[in-house]
């Protein structure tokens, strides 16, 4: 069962009520009945750890997109290039635009994770609106489902 606490009060916060409150407040995020609500310090971690792995994939994205740059202008300079150098230059190609792909993904996750804290709506699934669980984005920040959700989305 579901509860919402508002700062420092009693169960049934309106997500109006939200927001954030001086350190170690109580904030009224959807907790699960058997876990403690999330506190304006935890949260403020949070958004430290989400903030600093949007720069950390950043950077990966903008030395990933400089090395597929230099490797575009090097690959025609082999004239005596052969074929498994040809395969091996483009299998590495790939492998950098799919890790380049990835951490644009991530970013986009972190970012979203980011603006549901700030609207209120953090910890709540997207799919069927119940508290996610804060051991499970304690565990993984960027979860928008239920494990009941995820399942589901899995299966399909």
């Amino acid at each position: 069962m579901a509860t919402s606490v508002k700062k420092g009060g009693p169960s049934g916060a309106s997500r109006s009520d939200r927001g954030t409150s001086g350190s170690g407040a109580h904030l009224a995020l959807s907790v699960r009945d058997d876990e403690s609500p999330w506190t304006a310090a935890e949260l403020d971690e949070l958004r430290g750890e989400l903030v600093a792995e949007i720069d950390r994939l950043r950077r990966e994205v903008e030395e990933a997109e400089h090395d597929l740059l230099d490797r575009g202008r090097s690959f025609g300079d082999g004239a005596g290039d052969d074929q498994a150098d040809a395969g091996a230059a483009t299998w590495e190609r790939e492998h950098e635009l799919s890790v380049t792909n990835n951490a644009r993904d991530l970013i986009d996750q972190n970012a979203h994770a980011l603006d549901r804290v700030e609207a209120g709506t953090y910890g709540d699934c997207e799919s069927c609106g119940t508290p996610i669980g804060k051991m499970r984005l304690q565990a993984f920040p960027r979860a928008t489902l239920c494990m009941t959700c995820k399942q589901k989305q899995e299966r399909r």
